[in-house]
């Protein structure tokens, strides 16, 4: 039984892929990388999206990564049966299942509605939010993967505990904890509902993080809707790109969780 449910969910996958592609696949050219978003029924490419999806995404990266690492490290070190890191990681697993379009809504109201207009610092704090999470999570669980005995052989030598911590235990768990930052980027690469409410949208090529920004996923929502045939090709060739690009980070993530010695 459970060979024809991975069957039936294998053919549905494979029937997605091959859609994808063969839409997507034929408007995929130099243009599509040169030119900014074209007006109806010009011709056109998907640069200025390109550019705003990178820096949004880079944001979310620089803003979600080192607090998701701190606070990982913290829970592993030091939280481990402390009242308060039983709270965090309650919190941390709702945050991890919370709907992305929620935590577009909170930015919204926190960073948006009070400064009275869209930014592209908002799409990446929201970006951050959604980050976060994955990157905390994952950094807890391999740094407890490294077993005391090292911790103890180190202190036994009379290293202090932050320098056990940095260069022992980080060392030892460094390929899990990049792992899970490559999970966070590959789960932020493609949200829309977050940047409906918080970059928006912008058809011209910026890079005023304070202003609207163009970004990929919304400019594919956006293009798809649309009744006119040369947006709905873009979005198919924007489509096939973003799904290319966490492919290429699921199997960067994958060989990187595999080279980590210590849990072989």
């Amino acid at each position: 039984m459970s060979m024809v449910a991975t069957v039936f969910g294998l053919f549905w996958l494979a029937w997605l892929l091959w859609t994808l592609v063969s839409h997507g696949l034929h408007s995929i050219n130099v243009e599509l990388f040169t030119l900014d978003t074209p007006p109806p029924g010009a011709e056109g490419g998907m640069a200025n999206a390109m550019i705003g999806s990178l820096l949004l995404t880079a944001v979310g990266v620089g803003l979600g990564t080192p607090v998701g690492l701190m606070a990982g490290t913290w829970l592993a070190e030091y939280g481990r049966a402390n009242r308060m890191a039983s709270v965090i990681r309650f919190v941390n697993d709702i945050l991890l299942s919370a709907p992305s379009i929620v935590i577009g809504v909170f930015v919204y109201g926190v960073a948006v509605g009070p400064l009275g207009h869209f930014s592209g610092w908002a799409g990446g704090l929201s970006l951050a939010i959604i980050m976060l999470p994955v990157v905390l999570r994952t950094t807890e669980d391999m740094m407890r993967l490294v077993p005391d005995q090292m911790r103890e052989a180190a202190a036994a030598l009379g290293a202090p505990r932050w320098k056990v911590t940095v260069f022992i235990v980080h060392r030892a768990s460094l390929a899990g904890m990049l792992t899970g930052v490559i999970l966070g980027i590959a789960r932020i690469s493609g949200e829309t509902a977050p940047l409906l409410f918080t970059a928006l949208n912008n058809q011209f090529r910026s890079t005023d993080m304070s202003q609207p920004m163009a970004n990929l996923p919304v400019m594919i929502f956006q293009f798809a809707m649309s009744p006119y045939e040369g947006w709905q090709h873009l979005a198919w060739a924007g489509a096939l790109m973003i799904t290319t690009a966490i492919l290429v980070l699921s199997i960067a993530a994958r060989l990187l969780l595999r080279s980590n010695s210590f849990g072989k």
